[in-house]
């Protein structure tokens, strides 16, 4: 008999098929196989749905595809809907332009621990290098490898280390890093249990933070956070960011604060659309 599936992938996307396309090898690649992917999708066109389909056929693991309707940057609004369509009790979410080491979900299984959510972030590649990764260097994991990404144009940097981190120094790396433990949309994983207890994402969210507003609450409700910086290792690459406004980030801060001020636990705009919980 087939074992359940242990962990839901949830990867956002909105119309950037060059990008998903690797980031859906990337996930075949993976040393752990026990997963599903759930495809957060934002209203993507049909060229997402006929790339969807298509791998759906290639790749080793099944995909779910979660679409709504184009209605502006309403990325929380399908994070819910993804997170409710997950089998697993354990999620880990991604982006669709962040292509995982074949460890990555590996290293939030291993890690996983009731009572935590993990943090995990993402080493940024400029777009020439984005542009050149393709489906042989995925496969054979050079995209992940210094030397091929010095030889294509990276730079030297401290930030490196995150690529090349293995064992104590990786553990050393994880615990004296001075970046906060918080909910990162293209990193992190932790119970669905714990996401619907919190009532998932505010909708009322739009670009800028309503992944770090979610990690809040799940602290304000005695979920703790673990580093794993240096374990979890993916890609990111390079976009244009058309949606950010200084009006959703500012309206999104003003939430957060509220979240912190109050110690909000739960939001009456997530999942769920009622009354707060006393």
């Amino acid at each position: 008999m087939k074992e359940s599936i242990q962990i839901s992938v949830i990867i956002s996307t909105y119309n950037s098929e060059e990008w998903l396309e690797k980031v859906l090898w990337g996930y075949d690649c993976q040393t752990y196989k026990n997963f599903e992917l759930v495809i957060a999708d934002d209203g993507s066109k049909k060229p997402t749905f006929d790339l969807i389909e298509r791998l759906q056929k290639e790749v080793s693991y099944p995909i779910q595809h979660i679409w709504q309707e184009d209605d502006g940057f309403q990325k929380s609004r399908i994070l819910n809907k993804a997170v409710v369509a997950c089998k697993a009790d354990y999620i880990l979410m991604s982006d669709g332009d962040c292509i995982p080491r074949n460890d990555f979900i590996s290293s939030h299984i291993e890690q996983r621990e009731k009572g935590y959510f993990l943090s995990g972030g993402y080493f940024m590649l400029p777009m020439d290098i984005s542009k050149s990764i393709n489906k042989e260097t995925i496969v054979s994991q050079e995209c992940f490898d210094l030397a091929w990404l010095k030889k294509n144009g990276l730079p030297s940097s401290f930030k490196n280390r995150k690529l090349t981190a293995k064992g104590f120094t990786q553990k050393l790396l994880n615990s004296v890093t001075p970046t906060n433990a918080s909910w990162n949309g293209h990193n992190a994983s932790g119970w669905k249990s714990d996401i619907l207890a919190i009532n998932g994402f505010d909708e009322r969210m739009q670009y800028g933070g309503q992944d770090r507003e979610l990690g809040e609450r799940l602290m304000n409700r005695g979920v703790k956070s673990k580093q794993i910086r240096y374990s979890a290792i993916c890609v990111h690459l390079d976009h244009p960011r058309g949606y950010k406004t200084q009006k959703s980030i500012d309206k999104n801060l003003a939430i957060r604060a509220e979240t912190k001020n109050e110690n909000k636990t739960w939001t009456n705009f997530g999942i769920e659309k009622r009354e707060a919980k006393a």
